[in-house]
C-alpha cells in the first residue's frame, strides 16, 4: 500500500523566511512539492501565473468559494488567498509531502479539516525590529503596505503557541534544519 502524503503548513508573518525554507526543503527532498495557492493580489515582478500562484480576479475567487472548492481561504493584507481541496487531496493520495505557506487563520482551518494528515509549523522572527528590517530590505511593498504587514504581524504572533511546532528564524540555516527535523522524524 502506498504511503500517504502529508500537508506541511508553514505560517509566519510576511518577511520571516517561509519561502526560503520551503524552497530549500524542496531542493533537498524529492517527495515534496509546494502547493500553488489561489490569490486575488496583483502579480509581482518575476512571478508566473500557475507557478507562483493561481492569480484570480475577485469574481472567479468568489465563484470557487460558492462552489466550496477551497480547503481554506482568507482575506489577508486586503487580498484573498485560498488552497483548493483538489490539490491537497491529490497530494495525500499520491504520497507527496505538500508545503503550504499560509496565514494563521488558513492554517487553523486546514489543520481542522485534515487533522493528523497536516503538520502546522509557525516560523517566528527573532524580534519585531528584525522583521521590519527584513520587510524594508526586500523592497516589495509600499509604505502603506509595509504598515499593514507589520500591524498584521503583531496579531499573527499572538497565535504562535497554537501550532504543532514553533521555530524562530534568527539564522536561516538553523531554522531550516529544525523544520527539516520536524518533517523527517
Amino acid at each position: 500500500m502506498k504511503q500517504k502524503g502529508k500537508i506541511i503548513v508553514i505560517a509566519a508573518p510576511s518577511g520571516c523566511g517561509k519561502t526560503s525554507v520551503i524552497k530549500r526543503f524542496l531542493a533537498d527532498h524529492d517527495n515534496a512539492q509546494h502547493s500553488i495557492s489561489c490569490t486575488t493580489r496583483p502579480m509581482r515582478p518575476g512571478e508566473t501565473n500557475g507557478k507562483d500562484y493561481h492569480f484570480l480576479d475577485p469574481k472567479d475567487f468568489g465563484e470557487k468559494i460558492a462552489k466550496d472548492e477551497f480547503a481554506e481561504w482568507a482575506e489577508v493584507h486586503e487580498h484573498h488567498y485560498g488552497t483548493l481541496k483538489s490539490t491537497l487531496d491529490e497530494a495525500i493520495e499520491n504520497g507527496v509531502n505538500l508545503f503550504l505557506d499560509l496565514d494563521v487563520v488558513g492554517s487553523f482551518n486546514l489543520k481542522e479539516m485534515y487533522g493528523d494528515d497536516a503538520i502546522a509549523i509557525f516560523l517566528a522572527p527573532p524580534s519585531m525590529d528584525e522583521l521590519e528590517r527584513r520587510l524594508v530590505d526586500r523592497k516589495t511593498d509600499s509604505e502603506e503596505q509595509l504598515k499593514i504587514r507589520l500591524n498584521n504581524a503583531v496579531k499573527e504572533m499572538t497565535y504562535k503557541d497554537r501550532f504543532d511546532h514553533l521555530v524562530v528564524n534568527d539564522v536561516l540555516d538553523d531554522a531550516y534544519r529544525k523544520i527539516e527535523g520536524i518533517i523527517t522524524s
